[in-house]
């Protein structure tokens, strides 16, 4: 078998870290619970200490790492790549064991969906099943661009292989300048998925709350969606919050009327932080931030609701924090993976 051997300190566990594979994706790949949530060397939660052999570190300087964590030797397992056998330094977490084993695939374009001035739906197909849970993301690689790129599906898992991202164009981003700009039907990528551990859990017996803002609308449609095709939530309610800088930043009714299921279930509240570009618009929903919109809609019932989130980190930040110390949410019902 090609690659390199990966211990783990301290216990007779041991995978194969495939040629040009990260030591998180090895591990995940192999049915571990390393630990992780962006997979993108934003958040700093898959560190690790590599206590022997070479590793090529794909991103040196990642906000995930603190100086500290750089004196006290610890590196990112999302971006590196092991030259020799190694064996590192971590804390195994049995919630992050995959519930579907990550693959990587080739995939093809077929259809682009052209949501807002700066936003669509990219639809690729991969000759394997599209298998992942509702509120999961893939890393994505384009040609030509280093680092993989993590997009959240917007679809449900399917036999045909068809994976939906809704996806925002960055100003100055590489890989979604390209996407935007350069790409169309026929061309391909990679996709290595599915990764994330904010996905819909329906077997817990609360509603769900959805929150989105930007292109973190894709998880939580996602989430809706099965949600509202499960019985599990024929009595419990379905809400989707998504907030976006201007009305044309809003096309979550589009979406929901065009699947009946969603249509007759979930119960959708927008927002729009500019006032001005609202007034201008003739916007007649909710001004101001989504966080502060879920307050004044479902107020003292917060707490007995399940959150999935997904969104910008002042969005992400701003909720958990008035979630948490207003309204006494406990932690185990919040969900979402940190991107930064």
């Amino acid at each position: 078998m090609s690659g390199h051997k990966v211990k783990i300190s301290g216990q007779e566990i041991e995978f194969n870290c495939e040629e040009g594979d990260t030591l998180l994706r090895a591990g995940l790949r192999a049915g571990l619970g390393l630990p992780y949530e962006c997979n993108s060397g934003g958040c700093g939660a898959c560190k690790v200490e590599v206590l022997e052999g070479d590793v090529d570190d794909l991103w040196e300087g990642a906000p995930g790492l603190s100086p500290r964590d750089i004196k006290k030797g610890r590196v990112l397992s999302c971006q590196c790549i092991p030259t020799t056998d190694c064996e590192i330094k971590v804390r195994l977490n049995d919630k992050a064991v995959s519930v579907h084993k990550p693959v990587k695939a080739a995939a093809t374009l077929y259809q682009i969906n052209q949501l807002t001035d700066d936003m669509a739906e990219f639809c690729f197909k991969t000759d394997n099943a599209a298998t992942f849970e509702a509120g999961q993301f893939a890393l994505l690689d384009f040609p030509g661009i280093v680092g993989s790129r993590g997009y959240s599906m917007c679809n449900l898992p399917n036999g045909q292989g068809e994976w939906h991202f809704i996806i925002k164009k960055m100003p100055g981003g590489n890989a979604t300048t390209k996407l935007f700009e350069d790409y169309k039907v026929g061309d391909e990528i990679v996709i290595d998925g599915p990764y994330g551990l904010a996905y819909l859990r329906p077997e817990i017996p609360r509603s769900i709350v959805c929150v989105g803002g930007g292109s973190g609308l894709s998880p939580e449609m996602s989430i809706v969606k099965a949600a509202s095709k499960d019985p599990r939530f024929d009595d419990r309610e379905v809400y989707l919050f998504y907030g976006g800088r201007t009305p044309k930043d809003i096309c979550t009714t589009g979406l929901i009327n065009a699947d009946e299921d969603m249509k007759a279930k979930v119960k959708n509240f927008n927002a729009v932080s500019d006032a001005e570009a609202a007034e201008a618009q003739g916007w007649d929903g909710a001004v101001g931030f989504i966080h502060e919109l879920v307050a004044k809609t479902l107020g003292d019932t917060l707490a007995e609701h399940e959150f999935y989130f997904c969104g910008p980190p002042p969005m992400t930040d701003a909720l958990t924090k008035m979630l948490v110390t207003e309204y006494k949410v406990p932690i185990e019902q919040i969900n979402y993976d940190r991107f930064y």
